[in-house]
């Protein structure tokens, strides 16, 4: 099932479609929908997981470089239909 993902890049706000089949999680969709190459990111991330005794450090390290990068407010897009059923 596909999803929706929105985000803001550079100032401006848009919207994918996001499937776990093609991407890891929703940082590495964003990442390729601008043409960002993740390699030394990825690389740098497996370092401060391995050094850091838990989850906080890797998380604050993939916030700051996407904030680097240019995005920000990353998050799914909640489905209005899904909302309505309940």
């Amino acid at each position: 099932m596909a999803r929706r993902v929105g985000y803001t890049f550079k100032n401006q706000y848009k919207e994918i479609n996001f499937v776990y089949d093609k991407f890891h999680d929703i940082y590495e969709a964003v990442a390729a929908a601008e043409g960002i190459d993740l390699t030394r990111y990825h690389a740098m991330e497996a370092q401060v997981a391995m050094t850091s005794k838990g989850s906080q450090a890797v998380k604050d390290y993939r916030h700051k470089e996407f904030a680097r990068f240019g995005f920000s407010d990353i998050h799914f897009i909640r489905d209005e239909s899904a909302q309505d059923e309940s």
